[in-house]
Order: structure tokens, then C-alpha cells, then sequence
């Protein structure tokens, strides 16, 4: 197996038992809706469901076709991952690591729409009036995966300097 899989797959394999762990958890020791404090003014935990994507992107109970539009585009990024693995080279490691978290939390977050056509988000940030919306385990590793792709990316196309 190649280094890339070797590493790629336990990685997403971890955020997903996280993810739905932490879900698990939220969905058993709250009510649907309801929020708790665990820093004031900063951060609460929340029981919300969501059955679009990112920032409520499709967040819509008027319309039924989300959980096929998602899972389509999740079995096209777990292709795609699949192929930028098997071309990534033995040193690309923030590469791995970022599709490793990508495919783990897309995985992760796939699980809730089949299941339920919806996903938990619990983690609630806010400032004052500014809430970031709420969002779950599966979306760090989304957000953090495609962070660590840019980095590699980057990193792919600048030139190599003498020092």
C-alpha cells in the first residue's frame, strides 16, 4: 500500500469516529435546539441540525433533493482524493495529511445525511451580536484538511531557491 493511503485513511478513519462520537454525545445529553454556555460570551454549545452544507449554504426544508446533491458530491471528492493519493509523492506529507482530513470529515459528515438527511453542528462561536455558525468535528477536518492543501500547494509551485 502506498505511504500516501497508509497515512491518508487511519487519519480520516479518526476524525470520523470523533465526528460521530461527538454527535453521538450532543444528540444524547441535549434537546433538539437548545444551547449551553461553556465559555460566556464566546462559546455555547448548541443541538442544531443542518441539511445543507457550509454557512447554511441549501439549508432548506422547502426543497428535498440536498442529501442526493451531497452524497453525489461526496462520492466525487472521495474519487478525487482518491486519485490526488495515489499521485502524491512519498514527501508530499501536508498534502496526505490535508486529504486525510478532508476525506475524513466529508465521510463524517456523509454518515448524518444518509442516516438522517441532516447534520449535527454543535460548536457555536460568537462575539456580541456575531455568531459564526455552528458547525461539527467533520468541519474542523474540512476546513484544517483544505488549509493544509493550499499550504502544499503553494509550496508545489514556488520556485526552489539556492538558499
Amino acid at each position: 500500500m502506498r505511504r500516501s493511503f497508509r497515512i491518508a485513511l487511519p487519519l480520516a478513519l479518526v476524525i470520523i469516529v470523533l465526528d460521530q462520537a461527538t454527535k453521538a454525545w450532543i444528540q444524547h445529553s441535549m434537546v433538539l435546539y437548545t444551547t449551553r454556555p461553556v465559555i460566556p460570551d464566546f462559546f455555547n454549545l448548541v443541538y442544531v441540525l443542518n441539511r445543507g452544507a457550509a454557512f447554511g449554504f441549501l439549508n432548506r426544508s422547502d426543497i428535498q433533493w440536498q442529501t442526493y446533491f451531497f452524497f453525489a458530491a461526496t462520492a466525487l471528492a472521495v474519487m478525487i482524493i482518491a486519485h490526488l493519493l495515489r499521485m502524491a509523492r512519498d514527501a508530499d506529507t501536508l498534502l496526505i495529511l490535508g486529504l486525510g482530513g478532508i476525506l475524513g470529515g466529508a465521510i463524517g459528515n456523509l454518515f448524518d445525511r444518509i442516516r438522517t438527511g441532516e447534520v449535527v453542528d454543535f460548536l457555536d462561536f460568537y462575539w456580541k451580536t456575531y455568531h459564526w455558525p455552528a458547525f461539527n468535528v467533520a468541519d474542523i477536518a474540512i476546513f484544517l484538511g483544505s488549509m493544509a492543501l493550499l499550504v502544499a500547494f503553494y509550496r508545489l509551485r514556488r520556485p526552489r531557491g539556492d538558499g
